[in-house]
């Protein structure tokens, strides 16, 4: 794992499509800005599992069928 410093403003980059920037700050919390090309799906964390939790229910229900 990379960790990197930045300040509010500061951007990181991903390959030449990909920018993370931090937006604000407040209250121990960042608020990150993320541009990326519209094919790439970018997702918080419980959103991913989310959703590959329910990938991954649909193809155990197809399989019981």
């Amino acid at each position: 794992m990379l960790v990197l410093a930045r300040d509010i403003g500061e951007s990181i980059r991903i390959g030449d499509d990909i920018i993370i920037q931090v937006v604000t700050s407040s209250s121990g919390k960042l608020r990150l800005g993320i541009t990326a090309p519209r094919d790439i799906p970018v997702h918080r964390e419980e959103v991913y599992a989310a959703i590959k939790h329910g990938k991954d229910s649909d193809h155990d229900n197809r399989s019981c069928n």
